[in-house]
């Protein structure tokens, strides 16, 4: 069965071009577009969606709240956001919002759908290394301490556990964290998944984001 994707830019070109590529794919099919975040919403009242592209500046509603709203709803799509090269602020808000992932809007295409389908597929990682790099840019922002965190459900991860959950938000993907520790990639891939159920997260998005926010790691990705 194909992937169904919809995009959602206010610029029709860039619908275009990405239209173009997912319409070479055997697996994926563009069933809907939209030119901002209410179109957006009002599309998927009426059609099936598997995964969103999503931009974050557009007029009457952004990608920011379009994916809060969308991810707030029972069995909703995936929602990748489309980012800017200077990986403005609305890129960490959408991951805040919900989003599975996201990606620069010149994005090679191979990048792209290898995205568009890790996303479906339910692994949420989407390039570890821009999700660290954007994250270590707005770490700044986000509440810092020198102390031990204060998150109550971190405290109920083993000592292994809470390691593998270092170095997720981190950004290094399985296999390199298998590497790291000396363990296999099946073994990894079951502490994250303990990790998620734990700490009641969707994904390892949300992992690197609760990490970040709680101080266990601070801007430049290390541990705190």
């Amino acid at each position: 069965m194909s992937i169904r994707v919809m995009l959602v830019d206010d610029q029709v070109l860039l619908r275009t071009g990405f239209r173009m590529v997912l319409a070479a794919q055997p697996d994926m099919e563009v069933v809907a577009e939209a030119g901002d975040g209410l179109e957006a919403l009002e599309v998927l009242r009426s059609t099936k969606v598997d995964v969103v592209l999503m931009d974050v500046r557009m007029p009457r509603l952004d990608g920011v709240e379009a994916t809060r709203r969308i991810c707030g709803a029972p069995e909703h799509p995936k929602v990748i956001i489309l980012t800017t090269f200077d990986l403005d602020e609305y890129a960490f808000s959408g991951l805040k919002a919900g989003a599975s992932g996201f990606m620069l809007k010149d994005v090679p295409p191979a990048e792209l759908l290898a995205a568009i389908r890790s996303v479906h597929s339910g692994d949420a990682v989407v390039a570890p290394s821009t999700t660290r790099r954007l994250l270590d840019r707005f770490a700044p922002m986000l509440p810092s301490s020198a102390q031990e965190p204060q998150n109550k459900e971190i405290e109920r991860l083993t000592e292994r556990e809470r390691e593998v959950m270092l170095l997720v938000a981190q950004g290094l993907s399985n296999g390199e964290i298998a590497a790291r520790l000396v363990l296999s990639e099946a073994t990894v891939k079951t502490h994250v998944g303990r990790i998620l159920t734990k700490l009641n997260l969707r994904d390892r998005v949300q992992v690197v984001v609760l990490a970040y926010e709680s101080g266990l790691v601070r801007a430049g990705g290390g541990a705190a």
